[in-house]
C-alpha cells in the first residue's frame, strides 16, 4: 500500500505552524550567508533550537514550499515493523498454520509454537506482545472461516437477509423444508443403528406455527412433502387429544418448498 505524504494527512494546526515558520525562514533562505545573530533571533521567534532551525532552512532551500516546513512526528510509525521480512513471514506462517486451526489454540500455545519454529531457524524470537498484536490483527471473518467453515462465517458476519414473504393472515403462505435429525434410530430388538431420520416441516409464515410434519428414514422426496401436506391439512384433534398444544388445520393459499438444489419452488394447492 502506498504511503501518504505528510501534506496529505496534516491538519489545520500543522499548516498554521508551517505558515508561521515560512514567514521567518523565507527571509533567511534569501541570504546565502547568515550571521549567528540572525539565526539566534529566528530560533527565538519560532521557539526552536539552532540545530532544528538549520534543518528546516536546509529543507526549505531544497524545496521552497510551505509543506516542507510541516512538523514531523517523531518515533516509529504505527504500521512499521521491526521484525524484518524473514521473521515477519515466519510469524505469519505460525499464525496461519497453527493458530487458525479448528482446535482453537490459545495465545500461550501460539507463543510456544513461535519459539519452537524460530529456534529451528536460529532466529530471534519475537516478543509476546508482538505475537499477540499479529494474532489480533487477523480478520474476524478469516478466523471463523478457518476454524468453523465458510458457512458459519457467512451466518455470523454476512449481511442480514430480509424475507420477502409478508403474509397478512394465517395459512396464507406455508413454507416446507427438510432437515436431518440429530439422532440415530436403532433396531428395537438388537439395538443396532439404522440411520438418522429426515424431518419434513410445514411452517405457517405468519404465525410461525408448525402446521404439519413427516418423519422418515428415506431422503426428502415428493412423497415426504405430500405426507407432510396431508398432516398439515387434515384435522389433528385425535392425534393431539392428550397434548395441550396449539394446532392448525385447513388448506393454505400458497406453499413454498425449498428443494435440495436450494431452488425455491412455489405452488398453489387446489381443492
Amino acid at each position: 500500500m502506498q504511503k501518504a505524504h505528510q501534506w496529505e494527512i496534516a491538519g489545520e494546526a500543522a499548516w498554521g505552524v508551517a505558515l508561521h515558520r515560512e514567514s521567518v525562514i523565507r527571509r533567511l533562505a534569501e541570504h546565502p550567508r547568515l550571521s549567528s545573530e540572525s539565526i539566534a533571533e529566528a530560533a527565538n521567534q519560532l521557539g526552536l533550537s539552532r540545530s532544528i532551525l538549520y534543518k528546516l532552512l536546509q529543507r526549505y532551500r531544497r524545496r521552497p514550499q510551505t509543506s516542507s516546513l510541516l512538523p514531523w512526528k517523531r518515533g516509529r510509525k504505527p504500521d512499521e515493523s521491526l521484525l524484518g521480512d524473514e521473521r515477519e513471514a515466519l510469524l505469519h506462517e505460525c499464525i496461519d498454520e497453527f493458530y487458525l486451526r479448528p482446535e482453537r489454540p490459545s495465545l500461550a500455545a501460539l507463543q510456544r509454537e513461535v519459539r519452537r519454529r524460530f529456534a529451528e531457524r536460529t532466529l530471534a524470537v519475537p516478543n509476546y506482545r508482538t505475537v499477540r498484536r499479529r494474532a489480533e490483527a487477523v480478520d474476524a471473518r478469516t478466523i471463523i472461516r478457518r476454524r468453523d467453515g465458510a458457512k458459519r462465517a457467512r451466518e455470523k458476519l454476512g449481511p442480514l437477509s430480509v424475507s420477502s414473504l409478508q403474509p397478512q393472515r394465517a395459512l396464507e403462505v406455508v413454507q416446507i423444508d427438510h432437515t436431518l435429525v440429530d439422532a440415530i434410530v436403532v433396531d428395537r430388538e438388537n439395538r443396532q443403528p439404522i440411520g438418522r431420520p429426515w424431518l419434513t416441516l410445514a411452517v405457517d409464515v405468519k404465525t410461525r406455527i408448525i402446521t404439519g410434519f413427516h418423519v422418515s428414514l428415506w431422503p426428502p422426496s415428493a412423497l415426504s412433502v405430500c405426507l407432510a401436506l396431508t398432516h398439515a391439512v387434515l384435522s389433528k384433534t385425535s392425534w393431539l387429544r392428550t397434548a395441550n398444544s396449539r394446532h392448525s388445520i385447513g388448506l393454505p393459499q400458497v406453499y413454498r418448498r425449498f428443494s435440495t438444489s436450494t431452488m425455491l419452488e412455489s405452488f398453489t394447492p387446489r381443492r
